[in-house]
């Protein structure tokens, strides 16, 4: 899933827009971008990250790795049949959404 980091200053969904058409080159706008789901994750005793998922509703382009060296391939997987090496934090946070299993979702919090 395409992510990354907000630059300072920079709105959470323009944030997110740029990150998607910077990792795929697709385009959307960010008033086409709907937050879905939350996950606080806390991935070791220093460091800890809040995720935020969005869905596009309207978008334009066809998806591309155009971050080959930070990505090694770029893929369509049914939900059903994730790869075993996702990370796990954004799958937590992918297939809450899906389940609709609520708005937040804490991993790696004893």
């Amino acid at each position: 899933m395409p992510s990354g980091k907000l630059d300072r200053g920079e709105p959470l969904r323009v944030g997110a827009a740029r990150e998607l058409l910077e990792e795929t080159g697709v385009t959307v706008d960010p008033a086409h971008l709907w937050l879905v789901h939350v996950v606080h994750h806390k991935q070791s005793a220093d460091v800890e990250r809040i995720g935020f998922f969005f869905e596009a509703t309207h978008w334009s382009g066809e998806p591309v790795n155009r971050e080959p060296e930070k990505c090694l391939s770029l893929q369509w997987f049914s939900v059903h049949e994730l790869p075993e090496d996702i990370i796990e934090y954004p799958e937590k946070g992918l297939l809450a959404y899906l389940e609709g299993d609520g708005a937040l979702t804490e991993h790696g919090w004893k």
